[in-house]
C-alpha cells in the first residue's frame, strides 16, 4: 500500500509539472465554401495606394537573419524566389525614432513593391501634448522624400491589453492619430494611405472599435489575425471584425496573418487553404500579408514561419499562384 501510494504521489506531481505538446487538431472542413459576411461593395477611396478593382494584393513580413538593409533584402529575395513571384506588399517594422527611406526601402520600392510601414509610435498623451512633434515632422519629410505610395500603420494592434500603459484609451489613441495626421498635412506629405489595424481578439472582446479614428481619417481598415493559441478557421477568428468593417466604406487589408507551428503540417496546410477560400469569399478584402517569422523566445504556439514546413509552404504557394492574388 505504501509503494502504491508513493507511486500515485509521484504520478500526481509529474502531472502538475509536465507540459505535453498540443495534439494537432483535425483539419478545418473544406468541403463547402466559407460563408461570406455582408460586405461593403465600395467604391473605395483608399488614398495613394489604391485597392485593386477585383482580387487582392499579397505580401509578407519576412524576418531577416540579421536586421540590416542587406539582411532585409536577402530575406525578401529568398521568399520571392521560393514562391516564384514578387510580393505586392512588403511589411516593415519601425521604432518611433526609425525613419523611412533606408537603402533597402528604396531598393524594394524600385523593384515595384509597396511598403507597409508598421510604425511603433509612443505614449499617446505625450504625442498629443507635442512632445514628439519634431520627430513626427522628420518622419513626414522622410516618407514624402521616397516619392512613392506608402501604407502607414500608426501603432498597429493598439488595442492589445499589454499596450494600455502607453495607449491609455481609445480616445487618447484617436487624438494622437489625428495629431500625427495634422503634422503630415503641414509637411504636405501626400503619398500615405492611412491604415488602422487592431487585433481580431480586440473585436471578439468588443473593445477595438473604440480606437477607430473615423472614416474621414482612415484609408484602409485592417486586422491582425492568428491561429496561435486557438486553432480555429480564419473566418471564425476575424468574423466580428468583418461584420464591423462591412459598415465602413474602406478596403480591408489583413495586416498580419499566420498559423502556428504547434498545429502540425497537415493542420497548417488545411488552415491556409481555408484562408485562401475565405479571402476570396469576402471581396472587401483587398490585400493579405503573411507573418513569415518565428519570433525569438516564443513557444510553438507563436511560431509562424512556413519556410521549412513543406506542406504548409505549398499551401501558401498555391494562394500566391491563384490569379485572384496576382494583381
Amino acid at each position: 500500500m505504501r509503494r502504491a501510494a508513493a507511486l500515485l504521489l509521484v504520478l500526481a506531481l509529474a502531472g502538475c509539472t509536465s507540459h505535453p505538446k498540443p495534439e494537432p487538431p483535425p483539419a478545418p472542413d473544406l468541403t463547402s465554401p466559407p460563408a461570406a459576411v455582408a460586405v461593403n461593395p465600395g467604391p473605395f477611396e483608399a488614398g495613394p495606394v489604391g485597392a485593386p478593382a477585383s482580387g487582392a494584393y499579397v505580401g509578407a513580413w519576412i524576418k531577416p537573419a540579421d536586421l540590416s538593409d542587406k539582411g532585409r533584402l536577402r530575406a525578401v529575395d529568398s521568399l520571392e524566389d521560393d514562391l516564384g513571384r514578387p510580393l505586392d506588399i512588403v511589411n516593415t517594422y519601425r521604432r518611433f525614432e526609425q525613419l523611412v527611406g533606408t537603402d533597402s526601402d528604396y531598393e524594394l520600392l524600385g523593384e515595384g513593391a509597396t511598403l507597409m510601414v508598421s510604425w511603433a509610435t509612443g505614449d499617446n498623451r505625450s504625442i498629443t501634448a507635442g512632445n514628439y512633434d519634431r520627430l513626427i515632422h522628420k518622419q513626414a519629410r522622410a516618407i514624402k522624400a521616397v516619392d512613392a505610395p506608402v501604407l502607414l500603420r500608426i501603432r498597429w494592434e493598439m488595442d492589445r491589453p499589454n499596450l494600455r500603459a502607453t495607449m491609455w484609451s481609445g480616445a487618447d489613441y484617436v487624438a494622437a492619430y489625428k495629431h500625427i495626421r495634422e503634422i503630415f498635412a503641414e509637411e504636405h506629405t501626400k503619398n500615405v494611405s492611412w491604415v488602422w489595424c487592431p487585433t481580431a481578439e480586440g473585436f471578439a472582446r468588443g473593445d477595438a472599435p473604440a480606437f477607430y479614428p473615423g472614416d474621414d481619417q482612415v484609408d484602409w481598415t485592417c486586422v491582425d489575425v492568428y491561429a496561435g493559441n486557438a486553432f480555429q478557421p480564419i473566418g471564425a477568428l476575424m468574423g466580428p471584425f468583418l461584420q464591423w468593417a462591412a459598415e465602413h466604406p474602406k478596403p480591408i487589408i489583413i495586416g498580419e496573418f499566420g498559423v502556428a507551428r504547434a498545429w502540425g503540417s497537415a493542420g497548417r496546410a488545411a488552415w491556409l487553404s481555408d484562408a485562401e477560400r475565405t479571402f476570396k469569399a469576402n471581396p472587401q478584402i483587398k490585400a493579405v500579408v503573411y507573418f513569415e517569422s518565428d519570433p525569438d523566445g516564443n513557444g510553438p504556439n507563436q511560431q509562424f514561419q512556413l519556410t521549412g514546413d513543406e506542406p504548409a509552404f505549398d499551401a501558401f504557394t498555391r494562394l500566391t499562384e491563384d490569379p485572384y492574388f496576382n494583381q
